[in-house]
């Protein structure tokens, strides 16, 4: 997402999150490389704080290399992504349109509990949408957990239509339903270059300017803070805050103004990827609306159906395997349709800024953080950050107490995206290869997640247990990943605690039959995709 040359001012000094200088008004931004996290900080900015001539409006400038491109691998999101771009001004079928967008309702996850034709249960699903819960209705987690489902049933495929419907491939909401909205919750798959192009787009009709040119020198003033960069194409450039999407260079945060970063690799191991882009066999092929994601020796596979072609990878750790094994993984995966295609080599650097905001300086996107994409946080963690500078917005220059607390939640969102992360493969029954025996190292767990582990072996994950401002990921995405890699909690119960057994079962039972209904009434994914491109 990055697309600035990573260069540094001789003798540096690390600053602390405080402006030295006397406050003043903060009337120009200037955004330091584009990509979706550039572009989409600049769109949301714009239409936060106004963009003008007058005297109370806030200038932003996006300032884009045009020798570096972006990474343009991240085809996943949240169901957060609606939202944004509800209020940046986009409309649904233009983003579909441009950005080769399909639907995401959730991910699948192969061979994750166990190692494939070992009997069990060979996947789970993380579906989008809330488990039912008519009002005044049970919850149905505990009675699932007491075997009140019927026999076999998954917590999602048991409370949820969501699973049914995005197994045969149907859509989540209907041609007549209205922008980012429909009756099962979603995201979207894209295209990143493309989507970076329309938030380019679509940022300079809100006002936004934009220099290109290539940031190669910081210059710092004696306090520390950025008093300028310097381009090749357009001289000195100033304003009054910089915000930091160069990528993993981190030309600002990192190399200028030295924020430490945070490894996460003792926890999260894998730190290489490979993609490739595979074509559908058949124009008309279905389009599966969830992402698959499946294990293997030393990593996992992401295999993500846009309009026109599969977006297909390999993330493993360089610790469990070498590249040439890698590359044989994703070929065999992909098939004789890998015959003739060359992946895309990635490396991955997972972690995250001690402080995310540095005197004048805010990162946003890589320069940030990145933790792996098993869960699409990257554009989540944009659009947090977006949200966060927005809303904070220090117009009167006092930068020090909005810049403690965006370093105090972007810190905490980290943490919780990694427990969340961890989650997936602490759990694991696999013990076929070194690196899912690593994962169950007690070790390599966060103390925060072993807590929550030994609470849930006696009960299961409820609100209590997170607080919501830190959160991405909602209660209910931790317990259809915990009970998926079928977490054995043991329920302290009895007919006291669980008295509503037989409406729990009618409820299960309701399910199944409106998600039968839900197949009739929803169209096929494919079919709804063509609607979008037609209107």
């Amino acid at each position: 997402m990055s697309n600035t040359l990573s260069s540094t001012m001789s003798g540096a000094t690390p600053a602390s999150s405080s402006a030295a200088a006397a406050p003043h008004a903060i009337k120009h931004v200037m955004i330091v490389g584009g990509g979706s996290a550039g572009w989409l900080t600049a769109a949301f900015l714009a239409r936060t704080l106004g963009t003008g001539a007058d005297a109370d409006s806030v200038r932003i400038t996006v300032v884009e290399s045009p020798d570096i491109g972006i990474i343009g691998v991240g085809e996943g999101s949240f169901p957060s992504i609606r939202g944004t771009l509800a209020a940046i001004g986009i409309d649904e079928a233009r983003f579909v349109r441009e950005c080769d967008a399909t639907f995401k309702q959730g991910i699948r996850f192969n061979d994750w509990v166990r190692p494939p034709n070992s009997g069990g249960n060979q996947h789970y699903f993380h579906p989008f949408s809330l488990p039912s819960q008519r009002p005044g209705g049970p919850e149905l987690l505990p009675y699932w957990l007491q075997g009140v489902a019927p026999a076999g049933t998954g917590f999602a495929a048991a409370a949820t239509m969501q699973k049914r419907v995005a197994d045969a491939s149907h859509a989540p909401k209907r041609p007549s339903d209205a922008d980012f909205m429909g009756p099962l919750n979603y995201a979207y798959h894209f295209d990143a270059s493309k989507f970076a192009a329309l938030l380019g787009n679509h940022a300079r009709t809100l006002g936004v300017q934009h220099i290109a040119a290539t940031v190669e020198r910081v210059e710092l003033d004696n306090a520390g803070a950025i008093a300028a960069v310097h381009t090749p194409q357009a001289g000195r450039l100033t304003a009054d805050l910089y915000i930091d999407c160069t990528g993993f260079r981190a030309t600002l945060i990192g190399a200028a103004l030295g924020s430490e970063f945070h490894s996460l690799s003792d926890t999260l191991f894998v730190d290489r990827a490979l993609a490739m882009q595979v074509p559908y066999e058949h124009a008309d092929a279905p389009i599966p609306s969830y992402t698959i994601s499946s294990a293997h020796q030393a990593g996992w596979t992401w295999d993500i159906g846009l309009q026109q072609r599969r977006g297909i990878g390999y993330v493993y750790s360089s610790r469990h395997s070498d590249a040439a094994s890698a590359e044989q993984v994703l070929r065999d995966y992909i098939g004789p349709a890998s015959k003739g295609l060359e992946p895309r080599q990635l490396t991955l650097n997972l972690g995250y800024r001690k402080q995310h905001w540095v005197k004048n300086c805010v990162a946003v996107g890589l320069s940030g953080g990145f933790i792996e994409p098993l869960e699409a946080s990257g554009i989540g963690l944009i659009e947090t950050a977006a949200y966060l500078l927005g809303y904070l917005f220090p117009h009167n220059g006092e930068l020090a107490p909005a810049a403690r607390l965006y370093n105090e939640m972007m810190s905490a969102r980290y943490e919780r995206i990694v427990d969340f992360v961890k989650l997936h493969y602490c759990l694991t029954q696999r013990r076929d290869s070194q690196f899912w025996i690593d994962n169950t190292d007690p070790a390599s767990i966060p103390a925060t997640l072993r807590d929550k582990l030994a609470m849930w072996r006696t009960r299961a994950p409820q609100r209590m247990d997170f607080v919501v401002d830190y959160e991405m990921y909602p209660p209910t995405s931790w317990q259809y990943v915990l009970y998926g890699m079928e977490y054995p909690t043991a329920l302290y119960a009895n007919a006291r605690t669980l008295p509503r057994a037989a409406e729990a079962r009618e409820e299960f039972r309701m399910i199944e039959q409106v998600s039968q209904r839900a197949l009739a009434d929803l169209p096929t994914h494919r079919a709804l995709i063509d609607h979008f491109l037609q209107r």
